[in-house]
Order: structure tokens, then sequence, then C-alpha cells
């Protein structure tokens, strides 16, 4: 062993695995919070659409001047600001240049930025880009100090902590991001009614979130659509700074003439793929969940054009539209979450009137950094003129000291400029290096009443300035006219400000039952044995001959109608449903069932019926158990069906029987007959039941209800029809073994 063996090295350091890790983990939190995930609330930018404005200012790229190429773009902010992939920086530019995502957006894109369609954007060596105006407006101010700048990554270069932003673009543009332990998802408002809003608080800081959403009624999404959502839910969300807004498709009726019609469809939700809403109507279709949708078409070029066709011209359209919001995205909800960065630093979920005031703050303080900005430059501009004045009075004296001394400045500066018999006047260092930085053909323009002149507006400016630094109430009013100029470019009566998204009560669109939308037309309903459905058109024979597939026969054939619900009762007590509307036609062999409804392969269907309104059920199962159930509880909502008659194996469904007189005839596998009243019964939406019927051994065979006065009747072996009114020696109390059954009972135990 040798003498370093228990040495530890001293950059090694020891520390339990748990706060090692958390200490890690919340520093990679914090870093995404704060510089990745959550925009700030005076700016509205995440930092990677910071670092692209600003790399796009330092490139010129101004709204109006030539494109550059988004390779060159992406690869500055990559190499300057962001150290991160380009295709990332590439993509959150492409987002800022979409016109379908950004209610305003900050950078002009010239090529293939994407579409709604949901396809993606060029490479970013075919495509360019420029600041859009609105971006201009955000950057204006950087140059006069209007913000803190900070080093960049890696030092060599400053970049700005927030932009000035002349307009509230948190709430404009709107922001989504996921952090770690929090998100947000902010939508986008129209400028006009935001600045109003600003203005109102302006004029009374003490207003409520009550009264701004008289200015900002809600969202307005850059796809237009129409919001349902009641005023009081708007109002809670901008309260709480959380909630949701329910956000449709805009449509309208096209007359085709000759009573035919159809529904096209304008504007699409916001943040919905044009291409997957159509094939997610087209399965709508397929699948027939709105049997009155006939077909979808997309005609769109520039603008969206959605067709919808109606089966048949007597639904109404309100009835369809209701289905296809409730079925697919014609309808979505938005979600609201306004968790943003106050000053930069603290994530905060805020109501409306918290992001709006720390903008109105922002913008204060830019207001003053700029006046304080500007009030610096008059200083030394007023030191300029005023060296400028003495050299024009003593012209002659500078020239020739400029000519004769060999150290011009010290003996500029040495020199005592005074008029006769006043104070002494001399040069500053920076008045004596503005006078010798002159050149010769400026000293012609060098006249007293101009240098006077301006000297004397600047004052009046710095005068000007001074006052608004001292008086909180010019500050708010410069704060309005400049809101106010925001208004004259991005307004209302701009091609740009005009609101898109609409509002109507979501009543006016109510949701219809299936039935409603479906042609009423009598089938006649087949499942064979091996569990292949199908629906005849009319009333046929249930005993007519129908073909089936090799080794597969008739099982069931029942009437029924195109908007009748099928259920079909499982072996297992599960009840499923199907739609008649949505059963294959009986030209071919029809489709598996179980593919329409998800019925166990080992489980078998026992029976199948058509349960109408105000009917009931007397289910029983094999262990001689059963209740009432009315026939709405029958009808399952879902594919996975309905658990309606709890059965444990080896028992199974037995009976499922319209309920109909008021005595019950029940028969076991042991030929023992039981009648008693069907008042002994209780009814239920589901269970087990009680006790029909006691057994020794075997189980229940079948059961029936009648009327007492009309007698029990049943088919004897040879077919004929036999009724017997005397039951007294088979009545008795339910759960009682009953006697055997009458002489000519059907050998089977079946009462039909």
């Amino acid at each position: 062993m040798s003498e370093h063996d228990d040495e530890i090295p001293s950059a090694l350091s020891s520390e339990p695995l748990s706060r090692a890790i958390g200490d890690r983990y919340l520093t990679y939190a914090l870093s995404t919070i704060m510089h990745r995930a959550l925009p700030d609330a005076r700016d509205g930018l995440k930092p990677v659409h910071r670092r692209i404005l600003y790399a796009m200012r330092e490139l010129k790229l101004s709204s109006t001047g030539g494109f550059r190429k988004s390779a060159k773009i992406s690869g500055d902010v990559m190499g300057n600001y962001h150290p991160h992939g380009d295709a990332a920086i590439y993509d959150a530019m492409a987002r800022l240049a979409q016109d379908f995502a950004m209610r305003y957006p900050l950078v002009d894109g010239q090529g293939n930025f994407g579409n709604i369609d949901g396809d993606n954007p060029a490479a970013s060596r075919y495509t360019e880009a420029r600041m859009a105006k609105p971006s201009e407006s955000l950057l204006e101010g950087l140059a006069e100090n209007a913000v803190d700048f900070r080093p960049n990554y890696d030092g060599t270069l400053e970049e700005p902590v927030v932009l000035p932003a002349a307009f509230p673009n948190l709430l404009a543009n709107g922001a989504s991001g996921i952090a770690v332990g929090m998100a947000t998802n902010i939508p986008p408002h129209n400028l006009d009614e935001l600045v109003e809003a600003c203005l109102a608080m302006i004029a009374k800081p003490a207003i409520e979130d009550d009264a701004l959403i008289d200015f900002i009624p809600g969202p307005d999404f850059p796809t237009g659509g129409v919001i349902v959502e009641p005023r009081e839910n708007i109002l809670t969300a901008y309260r709480t700074g959380r909630g949701a807004f329910r956000l449709r498709a805009k449509w309208e009726i096209e007359d085709l003439g000759r009573g035919q019609w159809q529904v096209i469809v304008t504007e699409i939700p916001y943040q919905v793929q044009k291409s997957k809403l159509i094939e997610r109507l087209a399965e709508v279709i397929q699948t027939k969940k709105v049997p009155a949708l006939a077909d979808v078409r997309d005609e769109s070029a520039e603008d969206v054009r959605i067709v919808l066709e109606p089966k048949t011209k007597t639904v109404a359209p309100e009835m369809l539209m209701g289905m296809l919001f409730k079925n697919s995205d014609l309808e979505v909800r938005f979600s609201m979450n306004m968790n943003v960065l106050i000053d930069g630093r603290v994530p905060k979920v805020c109501s409306l009137k918290e992001v709006l005031r720390a903008f109105l703050d922002h913008r204060r303080d830019v207001l003053c950094r700029r006046s304080q900005h500007r009030l610096d430059k008059i200083a030394h501009r007023l030191e300029v003129l005023n060296g400028y004045i003495i050299a024009y009075l003593n012209l002659d004296r500078v020239i020739e000291i400029i000519r004769t001394e060999d150290e011009a400045k010290p003996a500029l500066m040495r020199e005592n400029w005074a008029v006769t018999d006043g104070a002494p006047v001399f040069l500053t260092e920076v008045q004596a290096e503005a006078i010798l930085n002159m050149r010769l053909r400026s000293l012609r323009r060098l006249e007293e009443m101009e240098l006077r002149q301006e000297r004397d507006n600047l004052l009046a400016e710095r005068a000007g300035l001074e006052e608004l630094l001292g008086s909180e109430k010019l500050q708010w009013k410069a704060i309005g006219t400049e809101l106010k100029d925001m208004r004259k470019q991005f307004g209302k009566g701009t091609a740009i400000g005009a609101r898109r998204t609409s509002f109507a009560d979501a009543g006016e669109v109510e949701e219809v039952p299936i039935e409603a939308m479906i042609e009423r037309e009598p089938i006649t309903v087949i499942l064979s044995q091996m569990g292949w459905i199908r629906a005849m058109r009319g009333h046929n024979a249930l005993d007519a001959e129908v073909k089936f597939k090799d080794g597969d026969g008739p099982r069931f054939a029942l009437h029924a109608e195109t908007t009748d619900r099928i259920v079909m009762l499982g072996a297992n007590g599960r009840a499923y449903t199907v739609l008649g509307a949505n059963l294959p036609g009986g030209r071919g062999m029809g489709e598996p069932v179980r593919l329409m409804a998800d019925i166990p392969n080992e489980v078998e269907i026992t029976h199948v019926l058509v349960p109408k309104e105000g009917e009931k059920y007397l289910l029983a199962s094999t262990a001689g158990d059963g209740f009432i159930c009315p026939a709405e509880e029958l009808i399952a909502q879902t594919k996975s069906g309905k658990q309606v008659l709890n059965v444990k194996a080896p028992d199974q469904t037995a009976a499922c029987v319209p309920v109909s007189g008021d005595m019950v005839a029940v028969v076991g596998e042991n030929r023992k007959v039981l009648v008693f009243p069907l008042g002994e019964l209780p009814e239920m939406a589901k269970g087990k039941g009680v006790r029909l019927q006691k057994y020794k051994d075997g189980g229940l065979s079948d059961i029936r209800t009648f009327t007492a006065a009309e007698g029990l009747s049943w088919k004897d072996p040879a077919g004929r029809t036999r009724t017997e009114t005397d039951l007294s020696e088979w009545e008795a109390k339910r759960a009682t073994a009953g006697r055997m059954a009458p002489r000519g009972f059907p050998r089977d135990n079946k009462f039909n």
C-alpha cells in the first residue's frame, strides 16, 4: 500500500445524490423557464424571437429594404446571439412570418414559409426574409439607450435584455411554451382594442378587469372563426389568467337551386391544420358518426373553402353542423394560461390588467430613458455649439493658433476667449476637439445666426424634456400619443387591423340526436351464426331465404328502421349498440359485427332487439336471477358496450323479453314452472337482480310475462297453441322451486 492511497484529490467533493441531482435539475428548470419557454411580459418575446429581430436589425433588413437569405439570418443569430440549432432558429423565424400563426407577423417572408394545411417551410437556403413593419415598432429606441444590454454568450457582442416594444405584443400576437413544471398559452388579440384598453388604464389606473373586457371582448385569431364562449367565462379567464375559449369554424349555406344546398366553411379554428381537418371529416363520413354528411371537398385557393355536402336536403344545416362541431375540429377549445415573466425574472400567472400594466410601466421606463438619452445628446451638442460660436467670433485667432502652435489643442484650451472686461471663457476639451475636426469648407457655414438658432432650438427642446421627466402626467400623455400612433398604423382602419374573429351564442347551433339527421327507412336486420351483420332494405319476411357464407347460417332476423339503435346482448350480460343507418347494405354478406362493436370473440350474442322509449325488458341469467330494466338503459354510447346484467361464469344471459301484463312465468331446466306477480320484481338500470326461481341442479331455461286474465300460452309438441288460465297449481312466491310443467309442455322447456 502506497503512502498516497489515502489521499483524495482536492478537486473532488462528496454530497448526497439527491441534492446533487436536485441542484442541477433546478438549474436546468430555471434556464428553461427564463431563457426558453416563457415570454417576457414587457415585449411579449422569448429570447430566440428577440435575438432574431435584433440580428435582422443589425443586418439592416428594414421593412422597406431588400430581402436576405434566411440561412444568412439564422446563421448570424446562431453565431452571435443564440447558441442553439439552426433548424430551431429557422423554425422560430418562419413562424414569425406566417400570417395564419401570427396576428401581426413580425417577419416579412419571401418564398415558401409553410401554409395552413400544415406543410413545412422550404429549407432556409431557398427562402428570404426581412423585418415586417410591426417588428420595427418593437425595436424603435434601441439606439437611444431605451433598454439595458448584456453580453452575448461568448462576451464578444452585446444584445438587448428586452425590446422597447411600442405596442403590447404579448397580447397582440400571443405566445405558447412548455417549461419545467409550468407552461404558457396566450391567444392573440386585436391591437386596436388593446390600445383602447391601455388608454383607458392611463386615464383610470384603478380600472378593473370587468371594465377592460368592454374594450377587449376576447381574442382575435389570425384565422378568424367564431368564439361561442359565454361572456361570464371570458371575464373569469381574463380576471384569473386561466380559462378556455370555444372557437368554431365560420360557415355559410350555399343555395344550389331546386331545394339543394351545401355548407361552405370559410374560416377554420386557430392552429387547426386544414389537411388534418379534411382527413377527420372524411373519417367521420366513413365511420358514419354523422350520417347526414355525404361528402367533403377542399376547394381552397388563397382563401379557405371547404365544401360539406349533406346526404339529404331534408336535414337542417344547423343539425348537420351541430354534429360536426362535436365530432371534428370544426370546433376546438383554446386553453389560456397567461404565465409570463414579470421584469424578465419572475414567472407569474397574470390577469389581463396585470399584463397591460407590465407593458405600460415598461413603456414609461423606455420613455424616460430615451428622454434622458436625448438630454445627454443635447448637452453634448450645446457644448459643441458654444465652441463653434466662440470660434466664429474669433476665427482669425483660431486660425493663427492652429497655424503657429505645435500643439494646437492645448493652446486653444489655454486661450481666454472672453469679451473685453468679461469673465474668462475657456474652451473645453470637447469644444477644442470639435473645432480642430472642422473642415475648411465648413468655415463659410459658421454663421452666427444659424448657430444661435440651433442652440435656441436645443435649449427649448431640453426644457421640454426636463419638464416631461419631472411630470408623471406628461409622461402618460406622451405614452398615450405613441399608442395612438400605433393605432393609426395597425388599427381597425388598416387592412391588417380589422377584427377577424367574431362572437356568437353557442345556443344557435345546438347538439341534436343522430336520429334526427337520418332519413327514416325500414330495414330488416340479419345477424348470422358467425357474427356477420347486414341490413336489407324494407321489412322483408323474417323467414325469407338469404345467402350466407359457406359454413354460416341464419341466427337473428328482426325488423327495424335506419334511425333505430340495434342492441345486442352478450352472454356476459353486456349490451352493445349499433345504429341502424351504420349497418352495411344487404347486397353483400355484410360485415363482422365485432368490427362495429368491441365484442370479445369468446362472448356469444344471445339476444338482438330494438329497444323503444317507454318499453321495459325482463333480464334473467341462467343462475335464476333477474330484474326489470328500462329500454333506454340497454343502449350503450361507446363501442365497448355497457354492463347491464351482472353474471359470473359459468352463468350467462338466459333471457331478455319485453314486459307486458301483470304476471311472470319461469321454467327451469328441471321442467318445473313457477308463476308469480310481476310486482315482485325490482326495476333497475343494471345489476344482478333478485332470485326468480330456486334450483337444486340445473338453471333457468325460459321466462316470460303475461296477463293473468288471458292465461299462459305455449305450443305443444304437435305445434298447437295451448292456453292455461287456471294457474293456481303453479302460483307461489318468487324464489320458490315451482311444480312440474303441465302435460303437453314443450320438450325444449321454452314457452315459445
